[in-house]
């Protein structure tokens, strides 16, 4: 089985203007000279952890990790205001073209799968190559299986838990009344309920318990922009109109992509990547028995990996 390449540091790090309000970090690690791969992390909200550097070969890829509105080392964190998907895409765009990138091959996971899909849509001359693992979307379909009714079916206890902090007339409509609490005045009503929502997310990644993904998921800075920048984008249908993606899959047949996901897959049922390989022309999918949602989990690290390479070979030779 395979394991994650060894650690290594930033090569440059950069800060970009978006709007009035945010300025979005990026960094730079691996060969400047190699194929350039844009990692799109997930959440939204988790910002990109230094481990995902560690998925790509540093003598093969010249790799660009970017920090969404809200999230990580990116300001102001966890902020909510001029934050969506297109604004997400368009500072996609704008790092390609501020670091001279042509081409490049996107790499996303969990809801930076989603927002991968999109930007390739919208700029598809840019993109070499998409690899993607547990695809999450943030329409009315997954909200309703992870705040109302589906996912509690399997994890009844750790639904009890997450549904502990409303009274009885709260739980008639559990998004919107975290929408309320994670917007409150109160800091400390903001920050319970933020780790309330992230242990529910955190619980439910794992074919196992882990403890480690709970406890990084519970860290302050990660539970309240994953629960903010989260809570945010399911409220709003994840600013796609119904299907979007879904429809426009067609635009990707002539762009080799990967995808990666658990069998069991509670975040993102194995249906709905299912449903856009069958979707996407030249397309093809590994579905892992041993894996759940989480990206952490090792069967799902040993498929990523292998997954890179074969991907790559089907690049133009002279890109690759």
């Amino acid at each position: 089985m395979l394991t994650l390449f060894p650690d290594l540091a930033p090569n440059e790090s950069y800060r970009f203007s978006v709007s009035e309000i945010h300025d979005i970090y990026v960094e730079e690690s691996g060969n400047k000279d190699g194929v350039p791969v844009v990692v799109m992390h997930g959440g939204p909200g988790l910002g990109c952890g230094r481990y995902l550097r560690r998925f790509f070969d540093a003598e093969r890829f010249r790799i660009i990790m970017i920090d969404q509105r809200g999230a990580g080392r990116s300001k102001p964190l966890a902020e909510t205001v001029e934050n969506n998907t297109d604004q997400l895409i368009a500072d996609v765009e704008l790092v390609r073209q501020e670091l001279g990138v042509e081409h490049w091959m996107v790499f996303g996971y969990d809801w930076g799968a989603a927002l991968g899909l999109r930007y390739a849509q919208l700029h598809t001359g840019s993109v070499l190559g998409i690899l993607l693992q547990g695809v999450m979307f943030t329409g009315r379909r997954e909200a309703e299986w992870l705040f109302r009714d589906g996912c509690n079916r399997i994890f009844p206890d750790y639904w009890d838990e997450f549904v502990s902090l409303l009274d009885d007339g709260q739980r008639v409509d559990v998004l919107a009344s975290y929408a309320e609490r994670l917007n409150s005045d109160n800091e400390l009503i903001q920050m319970q309920a933020a780790k309330s929502w992230s242990g529910w997310m955190a619980r439910c990644s794992t074919l196992h318990p882990n403890q480690s993904v709970v406890d990084h998921y519970l860290s302050p800075r990660i539970a309240i922009a994953l629960a903010r920048l989260q809570c945010h984008y399911f409220s709003n249908k994840g600013f796609l109109a119904q299907d979007e993606i879904l429809k426009g899959m067609e635009k990707l047949s002539v762009i080799p992509g990967v995808l990666v996901h658990g069998r069991y897959d509670m975040i993102s049922p194995l249906s709905g990547a299912l449903e856009l390989q069958k979707a996407w022309g030249g397309s093809e999918i590994h579905i892992i028995r041993d894996g759940g949602h989480s990206i952490a989990e090792p069967a799902i690290v040993d498929a990523l990996l292998n997954s890179t390479g074969r991907l790559l070979d089907r690049f133009d030779p002279q890109i690759a």
